[in-house]
């Protein structure tokens, strides 16, 4: 009877390659089960990559969206935050000012216009939001407050009504400054320290974004101000001892503040509409994703299944190889005649 033996090198050789191959299958088929992707993506493929790096692409360019909107959407809810609190600190505020304004109680007027220097402050601060670490409504100077402090701004008013004579004459100084162009010397070259260009607009998908245009300096907001500083004048001394003019002044600021709320909803609307958007995009994008990944795990999937199944078949044959390495490790030569 012819047989064929090796010798204990070559034994010990053979047992070490089935050993490395056994735990190569083992390191495979775990990434397999865990990841539910082919290791081997060029076998997956047959070697045809052109479908899967579109596939790829298209998720990397979503990731980058994703990163977009989310940003937008943070931008836009601070945003919308900070026009409420505008909104806000002038609610009331405008009636409790005509109301004191007919009752002729000056009393009543020294009150309300420390409350518009508080609210004016307030305004100023929610202007002044952050939003990731830059400011959002200084346009392109995203690193510059856009308003300059309330304090700051309250002493440039008394300037430029430093030399009005009637009430009306304070009006008109207070309108002007508001709305003084560029090298005027009013609110844009005093109160204003942002850019005169916009933020970049946010990217929300494959030919889609959303404008940012919105800056401390719309006319708007102006507005919005200008009738609640018309009232703090009064706490810094504006006429003072003169309770009929100072009655006047409430009447008019309490008329501006009235007059602006239709700007500050129609800007809060804006916003709304721009959440609405991005929301939008971001669901339309995470659906393109999801049917992109689905597409990846069609062409590279690995069924979990079935590398599990194989997974616990190569450690069993993996620990039998160990068994019989150890057995054979335990032979003498006694025992082998």
């Amino acid at each position: 009877m012819n047989f064929t033996s090796i010798g204990d090198l070559a034994m010990g050789l053979q047992a070490r390659q089935q050993n490395q191959q056994l735990k190569d299958h083992v390191t495979r088929l775990s990434y397999e089960v865990i990841s539910g992707l082919r290791q081997d993506v060029g076998k997956a493929v047959s070697g045809d990559f052109v479908a899967l790096s579109g596939i790829e692409r298209g998720l990397r360019t979503l990731e980058a969206y994703k990163l977009s909107t989310d940003e937008a959407a943070v931008f836009t809810s601070t945003l919308q935050t900070a026009l409420t609190q505008v909104a806000e600190a002038g609610a009331g505020l405008g009636a409790s000012l005509l109301s004191a304004a007919t009752s002729a109680s000056s009393v009543q007027v020294d009150t309300l216009a420390q409350t518009a220097r508080q609210q004016f402050g307030a305004m100023v601060s929610a202007l002044n939001l952050r939003v990731a670490d830059r400011y959002a409504l200084s346009g392109s100077a995203t690193d510059t407050p856009p308003l300059a402090q309330a304090e700051t701004i309250l002493s440039a008013l008394q300037g430029a009504v430093a030399g009005a004579v009637s009430v009306s004459d304070i009006a008109d100084a207070v309108t002007d400054w508001f709305d003084a162009p560029a090298g005027g010397g009013g609110f844009l070259d005093v109160a204003y320290q942002g850019a005169p260009d916009a933020l970049s607009p946010f990217l929300l998908g494959e030919g889609e974004s959303t404008d940012m245009t919105l800056t401390a300096a719309d006319p708007r907001l102006r507005a919005a101000m200008a009738g609640v500083a018309l009232a703090a004048l009064m706490d810094t001394g504006l006429r003072a001892g003169d309770t009929a003019g100072r009655g006047l002044i409430a009447e008019r600021a309490g008329t501006w503040i009235l007059n602006a709320e239709p700007g500050l909803t129609a800007l809060r609307a804006g916003i709304g509409a721009s959440e609405a958007r991005i929301d939008e995009a971001a669901t339309r994008n995470s659906a393109e994703a999801s049917a992109l990944k689905i597409a990846r795990n069609t062409l590279i999937g690995a069924d979990p299944y079935e590398s599990a199944a194989e997974l616990e078949t190569v450690q069993t044959q993996l620990e039998t190889l160990y068994t019989l390495t150890a057995r054979i490790a335990q032979l003498s030569f006694a025992d082998y005649l």
